[in-house]
């Protein structure tokens, strides 16, 4: 600190911390010590530099505990890592030795499916994801090299997964010495070491694998690739609201309709969040001021989480809570000003969401009030997937009975029959989504399985081989438009009627627009 300041204070700071600058022993005694010498940017635009010197302050200390917990919170996500890491590998290992192995999977009360095995299967991170491959291989065909170039910008990301598809297979193409030597010589310095610079370093890694086996092969085209290649949805819970909802302008960000660039619904917010932050900024709104002068502008990071989650009813404080960790990770200390500027931007995140998804969100309301009807008769929300899967929300008020033993007094819960209606009403629109998404993954899969290609799926993200991406591509976006094009909210509202006979449920929101046929000929539904 001292080698920064300039020589005149520095002269003035050794003056002050010689022995004869310190106090006598009695005024030690009545002076508290002052140890913590440290310079601060203060004032407008950060631009004084403040040398002060005393005990630390509130938001010192309170910057300082966090520092710590964050140190240890590491220490331990590293140990758990390493460990988790160290299973994987042993299973894979084990299943090494064998011809092919089977993955299980459990279907939770709203039809999702889940892998049962516990550390290797491709729910999993991208270590485990990176370590699986298909049974059977499948030739690449003449499209098949292509898709696996696309497969490496998907992998790499850092923004070249947003690219159009032919950008991202260019990206793949030119990149292909760093993907030959990343194969070749994955630990050796430079460009063998060229995969670690990616988002997803182990799939793009295997994915190096393949495109170098299959050149090296001398016929592409004949090589029997059996690397999964990996298609998702564009924030899926969005897409089936704008599809429930025929939302047009909410379709469009989400990709459910053609677009010769993939449509980012992160950013779309993040730019009606920014444009709403710089009106406020205008008119004086020092919260708009506060945030503006120390960021600049408001960028799809700050927002992403807050629009994943709104689909999920994230509430007024969970969004708070959510930009404000992404201002704290920007460096933002003070307390009080980390509050009040979370706050403002949260509403305007959640506000901003709903003025681009206008009927789409008129949807989820309406999904809630209807959950607050049939909660309201004491009993659960019951209803029909598009499958037939019965589904019933496990929700009810639990009571704490004490247990009284020789060493302890401790409480349990126990089980009733009265319904947590406030659960039951929050719980549902995301839950009614959840079952609309395993119902097309189950339906993607039927389609897969009755035209002999190979299919992985969990959720919203399916593989197949590279050869038949194409063919999976089409089916999926059939079976969605087949899964959409049934009156899904009519269907609903007959499921609680028979579940509560008598019950009044509010009209059904208007719908837009939307042509749900334009979903098979939008590239980018899945990428």
């Amino acid at each position: 600190l001292l080698s920064t300041l300039p020589i005149a204070w520095r002269a003035t700071v050794a003056a002050a911390t010689t022995s004869s600058a310190l106090p006598s022993s009695k005024q030690a005694a009545a002076v508290p010590s002052t140890p913590y010498l440290r310079s601060t940017r203060q004032g407008v635009g950060m631009g004084q530099l403040v040398l002060t010197a005393g005990p630390l302050t509130h938001n010192e200390a309170r910057q300082k505990r966090r520092a710590w917990a964050l140190a240890k919170q590491a220490v331990n996500q590293m140990t758990s890592l390493a460990s988790e890491l160290h299973l994987k590998l042993q299973v894979a290992r084990l299943l090494a030795g064998h011809e092919r192995f089977y993955i299980p999977h459990n279907i939770d009360f709203r039809g999702r499916a889940y892998p049962t095995s516990c550390y290797l299967h491709q729910l999993g991170d991208d270590t485990s994801r990176g370590l699986l491959l298909f049974a059977e291989g499948k030739p690449l065909g003449p499209g098949g090299l292509d898709w696996l170039f696309i497969q490496v910008a998907k992998c790499y990301g850092n923004g070249k997964d947003k690219l159009p598809f032919e950008e991202r297979r260019r990206f793949g193409r030119d990149s292909l010495p760093r993907i030959l030597a990343s194969a070749r010589a994955p630990l050796q310095q430079g460009e063998g070491q060229w995969w670690l610079e990616a988002e997803e370093p182990w799939q793009l890694l295997a994915t190096c694998c393949e495109i170098t086996a299959a050149l090296e092969s001398g016929d592409p085209a004949s090589f029997p690739s059996r690397l999964p290649l990996q298609q998702d949805g564009t924030c899926n819970g969005l897409q089936h609201y704008a599809a429930l909802a025929r939302d047009y302008s909410g379709a469009f960000a989400v990709n459910l309709i053609p677009s010769p660039m993939p449509q980012d619904v992160y950013t779309a917010v993040s730019k009606v969040v920014d444009a709403r932050v710089r009106k406020d900024a205008e008119q004086g709104v020092s919260e708009a001021l506060k945030y503006l002068s120390r960021s600049g502008r408001v960028d799809r990071k700050l927002v992403k989480q807050t629009v994943m989650t709104s689909v999920y009813g994230v509430t007024n404080v969970g969004a708070r809570q959510q930009i404000e960790a992404r201002l704290e990770e920007r460096g933002w200390d003070n307390e009080d000003e980390v509050y009040r500027v979370s706050s403002y931007l949260s509403k305007a995140t959640l506000s901003s969401i709903g003025e681009l998804f206008r009927n789409a969100e008129a949807v989820m309301r309406w999904l809630a009030s209807c959950a607050s009807a049939v909660a309201s008769t004491g009993k659960p929300v019951e209803w029909r997937s598009p499958l037939g899967f019965p589904i019933s929300q496990p929700y009810y008020e639990t009571k704490l009975a004490p247990v009284d033993s020789s060493l302890q007094k401790f409480w349990v819960q126990k089980p009733s029959t009265v319904v947590a209606k406030r659960s039951q009403r929050t719980a549902f629109p995301p839950n009614y989504i959840h079952s609309l998404d395993s119902a097309h993954m189950m339906m993607t899969a039927m389609e897969c399985k009755a035209q002999g290609v190979a299919f992985a799926g969990v959720h919203d993200c399916f593989w197949t081989h590279a050869a038949t991406a194409d063919a999976v591509g089409a089916i999926l976006r059939d079976t969605f438009v087949q899964l959409h094009s049934r009156p899904l909210l009519e269907e609903l509202v007959e499921n609680m009627k028979q579940v509560a006979p008598g019950i009044t449920l509010p009209p059904i929101p208007p719908k837009g627009q939307l042509d749900l046929r334009m979903v098979q000929k939008s590239p980018y539904f899945f990428s």
